[in-house]
């Protein structure tokens, strides 16, 4: 403002009449520009600071928490299936996705030269075996030492060996299932020449399926720390939880597990996470090896403090509410959190139900402020417009 005017002042000292006349119509025109911003400067002046601010309180409730993990379903056993011999698929009696029953026949090798092989060693065996009765008879007139009988009884046990070992090799040639299973992908066809060791299928079994997910390491103290007896220390009974299965179209799986988790004996050092597994009964076949799904852990809290999400805030990973006080006079105040569910923080330590904290304005709302106009919403009403609502 002292600037505009000494502008105008100097226009004013000019002598010439048609430039003061000038000179009168800038400075008319520069005033009628600085009147509405000086107007503007002092209509924000005299605006109170004050806003309105709604306060509630926390909220003590029996609520059930939920832990959410996301899984992977196996089956209890899942082998491969092996040619244990090798030679040309005679025959293939199961199809794919079949359930097999232990020891049926799933492949066929054609045996010709393991029968042939076979045959030949029963030969040896037999010719060995007489070889020892004559020697024996001779063995018993003195004629031949006991060195001697021994050599022929060890080539009789040599022979009867290999005769065996041409058994087993033809019987490998009948490749069974060892348990009951539903079969996989059909790796190989009718005829084809198959060597030792090569994958033909893979062989489930899904009677019980084991579901593993990640717990990180916080999470896992928290559940030992209230984990009932039990015999096996890898195994972690939760009596106070209930665990269920939601697989991937968000529907719930309809048996439930026993709830004992089996824990295994290391943690990842490099996402600070421990496996656990949880069993399920799969009586109609429903889960299949492979599948995935998420992890529900429920459990109930009594005397829970809860408070609204919207009320909290976080500066440097560190978690704030606005405290209000008897005075009016606003104080940040650091909360830890021991469960997040939907809109709703469960509160470890930091406040208790007689507390005040701001609810609508957090944003708005300094460090030692006066307020001077609150609005107060009780508890109950607070959380009913979340998305959770309070058991």
């Amino acid at each position: 403002m002292l600037n505009n005017a000494k502008l105008v002042e100097r226009l004013l000292k000019n002598e010439s009449p048609m430039k003061t006349l000038r000179v009168s119509t800038i400075c008319l025109s520069v005033i009628s520009l600085l009147l509405p911003a000086c107007q503007m400067q002092k209509d924000e002046g005299s605006q109170p600071g004050q806003h309105k601010i709604v306060l509630t309180s926390p909220l003590l409730e029996d609520i059930v928490v939920k832990q959410q993990y996301v899984c992977q379903i196996h089956s209890q056993r899942h082998i491969e299936i092996r040619a244990l011999e090798e030679g040309y698929l005679e025959a293939i009696p199961v199809r794919e996705g079949q359930t097999v029953k232990r020891d049926e026949i799933m492949f066929k090798v054609k045996p010709a030269l393991y029968k042939a092989r076979l045959d030949a060693e029963l030969a040896e065996a037999e010719y060995a075996r007489v070889e020892f009765v004559n020697t024996e008879k001779l063995h018993e007139k003195n004629v031949v030492s006991s060195q001697e009988l021994a050599l022929y009884k060890a080539r009789l046990a040599k022979a009867e060996a290999k005769a065996k070992l041409a058994e087993a090799e033809l019987r490998f040639t009948e490749v069974k299932a060892p348990f009951d299973g539903i079969i996989d992908r059909l790796r190989q066809q009718q005829g084809s020449l198959v060597k030792k060791e090569e994958i033909l299928t893979t062989l489930s079994d899904n009677g019980v399926m084991w579901v593993y997910f990640n717990v990180p390491e916080a999470r896992y103290l928290e559940y030992k720390a209230r984990q009932g007896k039990t015999k096996d220390p890898s195994q972690l009974k939760l009596d106070d939880s209930r665990i269920e299965l939601v697989l991937a179209d968000g529907k719930k799986f309809d048996h439930a597990t026993s709830g004992t988790l089996t824990v295994e004996g290391k943690f990842n050092n490099e996402t600070g996470n421990i496996p656990f597994r949880a069993d399920f009964p799969n009586p109609d076949g429903l889960l299949r090896h492979g599948q995935t799904g998420n992890v529900l852990i429920y459990r109930k809290l009594k005397n829970a403090i809860i408070i609204p999400q919207r009320a909290v805030f976080e500066i440097l990973d560190k978690q704030y509410v606005w405290v209000v006080g008897e005075d009016r006079i606003v104080h940040q105040r650091l909360i830890a959190i021991q469960h997040e569910m939907d809109d709703v923080f469960v509160i470890k330590s930091g406040l208790n139900v007689n507390d005040k904290i701001v609810l609508d304005g957090v944003q708005q709302t300094h460090e030692s402020e006066t307020l001077a106009e609150i609005d107060f919403v009780k508890p109950a009403e607070a959380l009913a417009h979340q998305k959770f609502h309070a058991e």
